[in-house]
């Protein structure tokens, strides 16, 4: 189950699509979560009209009827722009437990893992898809392990698909991630109108599937 850890942690802050108001930014998302056709948990988003973004996922793959995988995280991001300016995350992943904060500074983005300290561009972005200026990150920030991973947006065209029982299309992109020279993303996500973002599917080693429904 090692690579679907990975997988399921890099997911852990997916955001799939927006529910706009006229004059306000604040956004909510909800997901159910698929490992091939199992529904394995939920994803909620929260976007404030002030930049705060409140993540919370909870994950049980069961096989047998036997707990075999559980994830539950929690992250509350502040963000200034396209920037993240405050992070502060907790995960829970079979039993082992994690911490990482970051905090914006005159100079860089200082992260905290509980282990080790490091030093980030001022303007440095988590895994914030429903930022569509995320496709021009050569880097992201995991907020689970704080790994600073080297990231590629490969455009694969335009694909007609559906979203809550509807036939959209949506432009369809490859993001190959890599930390320390090592792969460790293999996703597929869709934008709607090129910047709302509506699907995502990965693929683990393994050859498991896992997805993101919107609600």
């Amino acid at each position: 189950m090692t690579s679907l850890k990975q997988q399921c942690y890099t997911l852990s802050c997916v955001l799939i699509s927006a529910l706009f108001s006229a004059n306000s930014m604040a956004r909510e998302w909800l997901f159910d979560v698929y490992l091939d056709q199992s529904k394995i948990g939920q994803h909620q988003f929260k976007l404030s009209d002030a930049g705060v973004l409140t993540s919370t996922a909870k994950f049980n793959v069961k096989v047998l009827f036997i707990n075999a995988y559980q994830y539950d995280h929690q992250a509350v991001e502040q963000w200034r722009g396209d920037c993240l300016e405050k992070l502060e995350a907790r995960t829970v992943e079979d039993k082992v437990k994690t911490s990482v904060k970051a905090q914006l500074t005159e100079q860089h983005l200082l992260v905290d893992d509980g282990k080790k300290q490091q030093t980030l561009p001022r303007c440095s972005m988590t895994f914030a898809y429903w930022n569509p200026k995320i496709i021009e990150q050569s880097k992201l920030l995991n907020p689970q392990n704080a790994e600073w991973l080297e990231t590629q947006f490969i455009p694969l065209g335009t694909e007609n698909i559906t979203v809550k029982n509807e036939k959209i299309n949506a432009e369809r992109y490859k993001l190959e991630g890599r930390f320390a020279g090592k792969p460790k993303l293999n996703i597929e996500l869709w934008y709607k109108g090129g910047s709302d973002w509506v699907a995502l599917k990965s693929i683990t080693p393994e050859g498991y599937t896992i997805r993101y429904q919107l609600r």
